[in-house]
């Protein structure tokens, strides 16, 4: 090509400036397609700059029974000590009506705000948001005041414990019982077959004993042992509430006494007894106080292993002593030590006595304790000095043991890890 005038003067034109550039990146590798892309990002700028993406709280997008910090239908109670620095927070449905709350920690109280729900749409002060996660979502980043007048500022969402299952994990069976607040169920856990027991709780009961039934499954999460049966989980993301335990198959005590017990040997009968009394040693271990122990709330499993079971009125206490106000209604009477019904003071001492009765109940195979007498009469009698006969092919110090359970003075009764360890000398020097 024929130079030009500036090309003579020594100053190469600007196109052959930027052949030469485009042929230089050519051989660097880049290919033409990069180079135009470059010279075209270089004269088109944006007019304005975005702001850097938000990332998304993880699993924003999920339903809202699967975030972490949805804790279903929990009791308002329970809040308090599952929030325990300010600017905690969770989500959780309020009992008895279909409103979901957002309780937050702060000041050291815990404030609860009902969630408002419009055409589909969720707020609390401000924007609506087409769910509840999304919700959050917002007060978390944008730091935003839940209401202005409150000043409180969402910080720390507090996952839901790790027993929380939802609904959809467990596959209910056939009905295998019925209890105070609800039917029981066989069923399975959906991962692993696992089969399981489930209670279920009537939806049209009060909070406040949708909250006593969940005080069982609150105090059997803290225990393992043998002779204790298995909390698996809660469901409480919605309605009925599920408390999900380990399926004891061959049921209850009192039943397998009066199906079974004819069958079995006494040094059996004392065996099961003793499996009772090592699970009450550990509750007593850990200030557990029952408040039901009764040949009904035990479970034999397939070989013949007592377990622990029904803790719905249960109550630990850090001086073991636990003084109920709440009357006469469900108390079981025959199984009830005197200061029990006659002061309402409950103690590891006073399952001491219902244990005597257990015991009693196991060495008649599944009699009625005090059958001929009323609860009034009942009463009256143990008053009065009278205590149950010793059932038939009763071993004498077996009876002994039931005698000094059933000790008026509750503080010469003796402990369940006494218990214990007599009836395993019992059972070792019985053929």
């Amino acid at each position: 090509l024929p130079c030009s005038g500036s090309c003579r003067d020594g100053v190469l034109p600007s196109w052959w400036t930027a052949h030469a550039s485009f042929q230089e990146q050519e051989r660097s590798g880049a290919s033409a397609l990069e180079t135009l892309k470059n010279h075209i990002t270089g004269i088109f700028s944006p007019k304005y700059s975005l702001p850097p993406p938000v990332p998304l709280i993880p699993g924003v997008q999920k339903p809202l029974c699967q975030q972490v910090w949805y804790h279903g239908a929990i009791p308002r109670s329970e809040v308090q000590e599952l929030l325990t620095c300010s600017g905690d927070f969770l989500v959780r449905e309020s009992q008895g009506k279909q409103e979901y709350v957002l309780s937050v920690l702060w000041d050291g109280q815990p404030r609860h705000f009902i969630i408002q729900s419009v055409n589909n749409m969720f707020r609390l002060e401000g924007d609506s948001f087409p769910t509840i996660p999304l919700l959050i979502q917002h007060l978390l980043q944008s730091q935003q005041p839940i209401t202005r007048k409150s000043g409180i500022i969402l910080a720390r969402a507090v996952p839901k414990d790790k027993w929380v299952l939802n609904h959809e994990d467990v596959l209910l069976g056939e009905r295998i019982g019925r209890g105070n607040f609800g039917e029981v169920f066989s069923g399975r856990l959906r991962a692993d077959n696992t089969p399981v027991a489930v209670k279920s709780c009537r939806e049209t009961l009060p909070p406040e004993l949708k909250a006593k039934f969940l005080q069982e499954a609150r105090i059997l999460k803290q225990y393992r042992h043998p002779n204790i049966v298995r909390l698996i989980g809660v469901c409480t993301q919605k309605q009925p509430i599920y408390i999900v335990m380990e399926l004891v198959q061959g049921g209850d005590f009192l039943t397998f006494l009066r199906s079974e017990g004819p069958h079995l040997r006494v040094k059996e009968l004392i065996k099961m007894t003793e499996n009772a009394a090592a699970g009450m040693e550990y509750l007593e271990s850990k200030h557990c106080i029952h408040r039901d122990l009764a040949a009904r709330n035990c479970l034999v499993t397939e070989r013949n292993t007592l377990k622990i079971s029904d803790f719905g009125m249960s109550r630990e206490e850090e001086d073991g002593i636990y003084a109920s106000t709440g009357g006469m209604k469900q108390i079981p009477v025959k199984w009830t030590a005197p200061e029990a019904l006659n002061y309402g003071r409950y103690s590891s001492e006073s399952d001491v006595w219902s244990f005597g009765i257990l015991l009693w109940e196991a060495f008649s195979l599944g009699a009625v304790p005090y059958a001929n007498l009323s609860n009034q009469q009942t009463r009256e009698a143990v008053e009065h000095g009278t205590r149950l006969d010793p059932p038939e092919q009763c071993p004498e110090e077996v009876y002994q043991l039931m005698q000094r359970c059933w000790e008026y003075d509750p503080c010469k009764r003796p402990s369940f890890s006494t218990i214990h360890q007599d009836l395993i000398a019992i059972r070792k020097r019985h053929r």
